[in-house]
């Protein structure tokens, strides 16, 4: 009895883990269309992303009531507990990344008669690309367990940061001298700010990891 009850813990939390990994590479194809979608001015693309972010919301509510049950039902202790801790607060950083590539598809809609920069959002690509594989390095890290990887993810957040920095910068001078492109550039300046939330959740999931694996907080400046 002991062995069947926790054979099923086991397909329990490995069913929670999966759901997740699937939350999350929704979350990257979000991210990939919405910048997509602004860089070509496709609204079609921009629209499309609708459905998708309704299966996000539905499995940030549904993996959120299956930890709980399980938390309840299970009772875990050390590990298992901080990973399904760890679930939770990921679930939420994920739902909020969508809610981020969502964001930057509107910005695509409300730039769709603008014409398009010589450089093609040179810049705003360079960031996404970021941002995009810092994410995909943190889900990774998340499934793995990786501390080494996490750590990565943490310290490279830096590195968006000043990314997304230099755009707003440059931007100001855009909008300064070419009064005409102010709707194009504060529409980037939203996806771009967009895009530098989107790599705080992801240094937030490499946080989870860490204390997953060691069991510390490294969240504000923490030991890490």
């Amino acid at each position: 009895m002991n062995r069947h009850i926790s054979e099923q813990y086991d397909t329990e939390l490995a069913e929670i883990k999966a759901r997740l990994m699937e939350m999350g590479g929704l979350v990257e194809q979000q991210l990939e269309r919405g910048a997509r979608a602004l860089i070509n001015h496709d609204v079609e693309l921009a629209e499309s992303m609708s459905s998708t972010e309704n299966q996000i919301n539905k499995l940030e509510v549904d993996l959120d009531e299956q930890c709980v049950q399980v938390i309840a039902r299970r009772q875990p202790t050390a590990g298992d507990l901080r990973t399904l801790i760890c679930v939770m607060r990921a679930i939420t950083d994920l739902e909020r990344i969508g809610d981020e590539a969502h964001r930057i598809a509107r910005m695509a809609r409300g730039m769709a008669r603008e014409e398009l920069p010589e450089d093609q959002y040179g810049a705003f690509r360079e960031l996404n690309t970021m941002v995009a594989r810092q994410l995909a390095s943190a889900l990774d890290a998340f499934a793995r367990l990786d501390e080494k990887l996490a750590n990565e993810v943490i310290q490279g957040d830096e590195v968006i940061d000043n990314q997304y920095r230099n755009i707003i910068s440059s931007l100001k001078i855009s909008m300064a001298d070419n009064p005409n492109h102010i709707n194009r550039s504060m529409n980037v300046i939203w996806a771009a700010r967009a895009l530098e939330r989107i790599g705080d959740h992801a240094k937030n999931l490499g946080e989870y990891v860490m204390y997953r694996v060691k069991g510390e907080d490294v969240r504000h400046g923490g030991s890490s």
